[in-house]
C-alpha cells in the first residue's frame, strides 16, 4: 500500500468514525454527511486506479516478434499464452451464455448493474453470499488484479467499480466483450477464449457449438472447481445451468436445451504449449539482450508489437536441427548398448553454432538436443575442455615467433617440469618413432607430444594471450604447459569465435551477432546493431598460414572423413578434439564465408564416451559436416570461394601395375597422339 493510499485511508477511517458517533447524536444531519464522505473516498481512489490511457494501451497489446534474416518467425514474447481474436470470430454461443449467465442487463447498465448489485449485498447480508459484478467489472479485475486486488472489502469494490466506469468511457459494449473474452485465463496456461476452445475441444473458438460454449463460459464461476479434465460431473451440471440461463435470457429454446442437458461432457483436451520455434536457445539469448535494452528504453516487450531482426537464417537453422537430432539419435543408440543392464543412461548432450565469419553473424544456433527438455544452452553456458581443437593456437603463437610449417621437432617421449614443479609427459595413442615430424605434420596428426614441444617454445603465456585475441575472452585459461592439449574449460561459442578469427584473415570481430536491428510495428527502426571495429589478433600472412596447415586436417587428418565419406571439396580447413577418457567432442569447420563448430557429450562431465565412438572425429564431425553439405546445396557457403592463400593441391598419383584409371588414361593419350599425327 503506497503512503498516500493509507493516509487516505486513515482520513477515512477518522471521518468514519466521527460520522458513527455523530449518527448516533444526529441521525438526520448523518442522512446528509455520510453521502458526502463516500462521495469523498471514492474521489481519493480515483488517482489509484488505471487511467484511460492505460486502458486503451491493455487493449491495443501486441506482442514482440523476432524474426530470421530471411523473414521467418522465430519466436513471439507474449505476456501470456493468448492469441487474440476479434469478436466477430468468436462464435455467437459463446456470446449469448456469457451475456446470459454472468450479466444480463449488459447492454443497459455503463459498467455497474445498480440493480444487481443492491440484490447481492441484501443476500449477502442475509447469509447467501452473492456476487453482483458486471462483465465490465469482472474485466477490470482481469486486466488490473494488482491494482484492484482481490480481497473482499470496501475499497476493492470501488476500484473495481470505478475502473468500470472508466472501461465503459473508452470502450464500446462489444470491445467490452471482446477484450473480455480475450483475456480471461481458462487454466492449463490457455488465456482467452480462443486458446480454451484449442485446449480443451481441439478446435478454435469460431468453432464452437451451443455445449461447447457453454461448458467454457460455465468454468468462469470457478475454474479450477469446475474443470472438465478432472472434474467432469460438476463441469456438466455446471454447463446445464448456463443452458438453464440462456433459456430464460431468451438465447435458446427450452426443448432444445432439454435435449442437450442430456448429452455427455466430451472434451478433446490438449495443452496449448507456448511454440518453442525453431531456434528457442537463440531466441533466448535475443529476449536477454532485447529486456536490458527496452528497460533502458522504456518499451514492453509483451505489449509494443516490437519487431526484432536476427541473423539467424532459418534454412540452415532448420539444417541444423536436423543434423544434431539425426545424429545424436545414433550416438544415443551407442550409448545406451555401452551401458551395462541397470545403469543409468544419460542423455547425450550437444552444441552447435554456425557463423559467417566475413560479418560475425550467427546463422545458426542450437543449445541443447531438446529445449523442452534442456534449457541449459551448450553453445555459451557450458564450459568444457576443448581438447585438440585447442591445438591450432599453439601453432599460431609459433608461426608469430617466426617459425615455421616445416620446422621438426623429434616424435619422443616428452616431459615437462612447469614453475610450480608439476611434472606433464602427454602422450599419443600411437609409439614415439624418433623421426623427425614437421609442424605442418604434427597439427594435422594432432599429435600431443609435437604440440607439447611446440608450447614448450613459444611458452604457455603467449599460446593464452594469442587465444584471447582471436576471440576466447569470457573462460580463464590457466598458462600452464597443459594448455597445448586444451585443458581449460571454454565455450563453443569462444571456440567458433576465434576460429571465425582466423578465417576472417586474424581480423576479430567481436562476439558472434544475433540481432540487426529492433523495429517498431509501424516498421520505423529504434535501435541499429552495428559491427564493431575490427581487431587485428593475428597478422593476415600467420592467420592464412595457420589456415592452410589446418587445411591438412581435413586433406590428411584427423578430419580427413570430410572429404572421404562426405564427399566435401570446397577449400576448408578444421581440427577435430577430443578430451581425455572421450568425455568431450569437438569439431570446428572453416570455409571463407562459413565457420561451425559442434561439441557433443554429456553434461556429467565425468561420464564418458565410447572408445569407438566418442572422439571428435566420430561425434561432432558427422554434425558438422552433415550441416556443411545442406550449406553448399543452400548456397550459403560457394564452392567455389577459397582462402587468400594458394591451396595445396594433391600429390600425383603414382600409376600402379594393372591400374584401370591409368589404362584409360594411356588409351586416351595414345588416340590423340595418332590423331595428331
Amino acid at each position: 500500500m503506497t503512503p498516500v493510499l493509507a493516509r487516505a485511508r486513515a482520513w477515512a477511517g477518522y471521518h468514519w468514525q466521527r460520522a458513527s458517533a455523530l449518527a448516533r447524536r444526529h441521525p438526520f444531519r448523518t442522512a446528509l454527511i455520510l453521502p458526502a464522505l463516500l462521495l469523498g473516498y471514492v474521489l481519493v481512489l480515483i488517482p489509484f486506479t488505471p487511467s484511460t490511457a492505460d486502458l486503451r494501451k491493455a487493449r491495443s497489446e501486441v506482442p514482440s516478434v523476432v524474426m530470421s534474416s530471411d523473414g521467418v518467425v522465430l519466436a513471439e514474447f507474449k505476456r501470456v499464452n493468448r492469441e487474440w481474436v476479434p469478436l466477430s470470430q468468436i462464435a455467437k454461443p459463446v456470446v449469448d451464455a456469457l451475456i446470459a449467465t454472468e450479466d444480463r442487463r449488459f447492454y443497459q447498465h455503463h459498467g455497474i448493474d445498480l440493480r444487481r448489485t443492491a440484490g447481492a449485498a441484501l443476500n449477502t447480508l442475509r447469509g447467501r453470499r452473492e456476487g453482483g459484478s458486471t462483465i465490465t467489472q469482472q474485466l477490470a479485475r482481469n486486466l488490473y488484479p494488482e491494482e484492484i486486488g482481490h480481497s473482499m472489502s470496501l475499497t476493492r469494490k470501488a476500484r473495481e467499480a470505478i475502473t468500470a466506469l472508466k472501461i465503459e468511457s473508452v470502450y464500446s459494449k462489444d470491445e467490452i466483450l471482446e477484450t473480455y473474452l480475450n483475456t480471461v485465463p481458462f487454466l492449463y496456461n490457455a488465456f482467452g477464449i480462443e486458446m480454451a476452445a484449442r485446449t480443451y475441444f481441439d478446435k478454435s473458438a469460431k468453432q464452437l457449438d451451443v455445449l461447447e460454449s457453454a461448458t467454457l463460459i460455465g468454468m468462469l464461476k470457478g475454474t479450477a472447481y469446475y474443470n472438465p479434465v478432472l472434474n467432469p460431473e460438476r463441469a456438466r451440471e455446471r454447463r446445464n445451468t448456463v443452458l438453464a440461463q440462456m433459456v430464460k435470457a431468451g438465447k435458446l429454446d427450452a426443448k432444445r436445451a432439454e435435449q442437450l442437458a442430456a448429452r455427455p461432457l466430451r472434451v478433446d483436451f490438449e495443452r496449448q504449449d507456448p511454440q518453442l520455434g525453431i531456434a528457442p536457445h537463440a531466441t533466448q539469448q535475443v529476449k536477454k539482450w532485447l529486456i536490458a535494452w527496452a528497460d533502458r528504453e522504456d518499451y514492453d516487450i509483451y505489449a509494443d508489437g516490437l519487431v526484432i531482426r536476427t541473423t539467424i537464417d532459418s534454412r540452415l537453422q532448420k539444417a541444423a536441427n536436423t543434423a544434431v537430432q539425426k545424429h545424436l539419435h545414433q550416438l544415443q543408440d551407442l550409448a545406451d548398448r555401452s551401458r551395462r543392464r541397470g545403469e543409468d543412461k544419460p542423455v547425450l548432450q550437444a552444441g552447435f553454432l554456425a557463423i559467417d565469419p566475413r560479418s560475425n553473424q550467427v546463422k545458426a544456433w542450437v543449445g541443447s538436443a531438446d529445449y523442452a527438455q534442456e534449457q541449459f544452452d551448450h553453445v555459451y553456458q557450458a564450459r568444457r575442455q576443448p581438447g585438440s581443437t585447442f591445438k591450432p593456437f599453439v601453432y599460431g603463437a609459433a608461426f608469430s615467433d617466426g617459425m615455421s610449417p616445416d620446422d621438426t621437432f623429434p616424435d619422443q617421449a616428452v616431459t615437462i617440469r612447469d614453475r610450480g614443479g608439476a611434472v606433464w609427459s602427454p602422450g599419443d595413442p600411437e609409439p614415439p618413432t624418433g623421426q623427425p615430424m614437421t609442424l605442418r605434420e604434427g597439427l594435422a596428426q594432432s599429435r600431443n607430444r609435437i604440440t607439447a614441444q611446440v608450447m614448450q617454445h613459444v611458452g604457455p603465456a603467449k599460446v593464452a594471450e594469442l587465444a584471447w585475441r582471436l576471440g576466447v575472452r569470457e573462460s580463464k585459461l590457466d598458462a600452464v604447459p597443459s594448455l597445448a592439449l586444451g585443458t581449460s574449460p571454454v565455450t563453443l561459442r569462444e571456440m567458433v569465435t576465434a576460429y571465425g578469427t582466423l578465417a576472417n584473415n586474424g581480423q576479430y570481430l567481436g562476439q558472434p551477432q544475433l540481432i540487426v536491428r529492433v523495429d517498431n510495428r509501424s516498421g520505423h527502426t529504434l535501435a541499429l546493431v552495428t559491427r564493431p571495429k575490427p581487431e587485428e589478433a593475428l597478422p593476415k600472412p600467420r592467420a592464412l598460414q595457420l589456415v592452410n596447415v589446418m587445411r591438412g586436417v581435413i586433406d590428411e587428418g584427423t578430419g580427413s572423413a570430410i572429404r572421404t565419406r562426405w564427399g566435401i571439396q570446397a577449400d576448408v580447413a578444421g581440427k577435430t578434439g577430443t578430451t581425455q577418457d572421450d568425455t568431450d567432442g569437438w569439431f570446428i569447420l572453416m570455409h571463407p564465408q562459413l565457420v561451425v563448430g559442434a561439441w557433443v557429450g554429456f553434461n556429467d562431465n565425468h561420464a564418458t564416451m565410447g572408445d569407438s565412438w566418442g572422439q571428435g572425429a566420430r561425434s561432432a564431425l558427422p554434425i558438422v559436416a552433415d550441416f556443411f553439405v545442406q550449406a553448399l546445396r543452400q548456397r550459403a557457403a560457394d564452392p567455389r570461394v577459397e582462402f587468400d592463400i594458394p591451396r595445396p593441391r594433391p600429390k600425383p598419383r603414382e600409376p600402379q601395375p594393372g591400374d584401370p584409371v591409368q589404362e584409360i588414361v594411356n588409351d586416351l593419350l595414345g588416340r590423340l597422339i595418332r590423331m595428331i599425327q
